[in-house]
């Protein structure tokens, strides 16, 4: 009997996080699609010299990171991938809205200070936190890049 309530906990909050995570999930990249749309006017560029037309131009760096968490069902997923191997997608799109929002942040910054484009933009991934070592709890992601200002 204390293997059933045992079992129907974990299902409940294996149901709870699949729905919760999907729905915050679902909602990031709505927010994540509006703002690339509203920031298009911002070039990104991984080149490190600067297009034609900004040879004159002040320089600045910009950055933008952002910490997101795995939610539970994404954790249990990814716990059960891994004793059979193969690609993780419930981590790669963890993996996406992290990378694509610290993108946003750095060209928000780059806006603020007047820029037209970010060129040399990179990235750096770490994790943050873990279940004792063993699977990613939060992962970071931080975007860096040379902003162009024209004077």
């Amino acid at each position: 009997m204390d293997v059933l309530i045992q079992l129907a906990i974990f299902l409940a909050l294996l149901a709870a996080g699949y729905a919760f995570g999907r729905r915050a999930e679902r909602r990031h990249y709505d927010s994540i699609r509006a703002r690339e749309d509203a920031l298009r006017h911002v070039l990104v560029l991984g080149e490190r010299l600067p297009p034609p037309g900004f040879a004159h131009c002040e320089t600045t760096l910009v950055a933008g990171s952002v910490v997101i968490s795995v939610d539970y069902f994404k954790t249990v997923v990814a716990g059960l991938r891994n004793l059979v191997g193969g690609r993780i997608s419930s981590y790669e799109s963890l993996l996406d809205r992290a990378r694509r929002e610290a993108v946003l942040r750095m060209q928000e910054r780059a806006e603020a200070l007047g820029a037209q484009a970010v060129i040399n933009m990179k990235f750096e991934t770490s994790r943050v936190s873990g279940n004792a070592g063993q699977s990613i709890g939060s992962v970071e992601v931080l975007a860096y890049g040379t902003a162009l200002i024209r004077t």
